[in-house]
């Protein structure tokens, strides 16, 4: 009988491939969805035809019993976040609800759902629980690269909240015995990314400028420093900490440092443009507390999980170019053709 997984946050980037791997490993996959009419659901239905949907939301208690014991999966993947992180200083509260209340709102839903009390019950029902942690909790590194056991100095409200999201995990795991794991993911992305992300709006300005859509591109800090990997490789790993027989905690990263320009340069010269003679440097984009240098110390995942990334930072850039000269293409083309229509 195929197993069962119930993912949260399924119309984000890694929601999708997650669904994807899943599937194509033999799962049966449902996402937790707000309303049965939310838009978003039309575009991740297309992306992976095979889903089933539940409703159900972090900030609702009640919905995430009635989810979880609808579905009553063997897995649950919470990737269900607002995550981008300088909306967090303009949203804080919001930010701290969804992104830290909503991990021990799921945690509590599966506990309630397999019974689970006061006393330890090895396996937690069965249900075994992914917390999506985040590199951003390093924030202010004390020591580069940052593994397992580096501390934690969140440098946004998005990294605080992610912090008790990744506590309160380790803590329903060591009093009810669940099998609950958190994955500290370094920045990752993809042709997916939303817009406001900084390489997706890299990418897509490089494709409109290109394209003579676009003049300029603004940002903030191009010194910051990310490990940047592919968000396809990344679910993989959120797969496999869920496989061994006794949960831990692990750093997924690819361990290489880039920083803003670099992808700014190579997004530019995959187009045969001069990045210098596009890009703004705008002070109202720069964070109000900067994160300089973030890099992954991924060993105990690849050892123990036999984990490594497949697409390196450079390949990366230039996939995300090419999906958003190919759309941005297409939409400029159907754009033309429906004012031609309307002749």
């Amino acid at each position: 009988m195929s197993k069962r997984a119930l993912i949260t946050g399924i119309t984000g980037q890694d929601g999708s491939y997650l669904a994807e791997h899943l599937l194509s490993q033999g799962y049966q996959v449902w996402g937790l969805i707000r309303g049965q009419a939310n838009p978003r659901k039309s575009r991740v239905s297309r992306l992976v035809s095979e889903l089933s949907f539940v409703d159900g939301d972090l900030m609702d208690q009640g919905s995430l019993v009635s989810a979880v014991d609808t579905v009553q999966p063997d897995e649950v993947y919470n990737l269900g976040a607002i995550s981008f992180v300088p909306m967090s200083w303009q949203q804080a509260e919001l930010v701290t609800e969804v992104n830290g209340m909503g991990v021990l709102r799921v945690l509590e839903a599966i506990r309630m759902v397999s019974g689970l009390n006061g006393s330890r019950a090895a396996g937690g029902g069965q249900i075994r629980f992914y917390q999506a942690s985040s590199s951003e909790m390093f924030g202010k590194a004390a020591e580069t690269p940052q593994r397992e056991t580096t501390l934690f100095h969140p440098r946004s409200p998005y990294g605080v909240a992610k912090a008790y999201g990744h506590f309160i995990t380790r803590n329903y795991r060591e009093s009810f015995g669940m099998y609950a794991v958190s994955g500290m993911l370094f920045n990752h992305e993809s042709p997916r990314r939303g817009s406001e992300f900084v390489t997706r709006k890299i990418s897509l300005a490089v494709a409109r400028i290109k394209l003579g859509i676009q003049d300029k591109l603004h940002l903030g800090n191009l010194d910051a420093v990310r490990d940047w990997g592919f968000a396809g490789d990344y679910v993989r790993a959120m797969h496999l900490m869920l496989q061994p027989e006794e949960p831990d905690d692990y750093v997924v990263g690819s361990g290489a440092m880039h920083s803003v320009r670099d992808a700014v340069r190579i997004a530019f010269e995959h187009v045969d443009l001069n990045w210098q003679d596009y890009v703004v440097i705008d002070p109202e984009l720069v964070r109000p507390a900067e994160v300089e240098v973030l890099c992954a110390d991924s060993d105990h995942a690849r050892a123990k999980l036999g984990w490594k990334p497949t697409v390196d930072f450079p390949e990366l850039m230039k996939m995300m170019v090419d999906a958003d000269l190919h759309q941005v293409s297409r939409e400029h083309e159907y754009g033309d053709l429906l004012l031609a229509s309307n002749w």
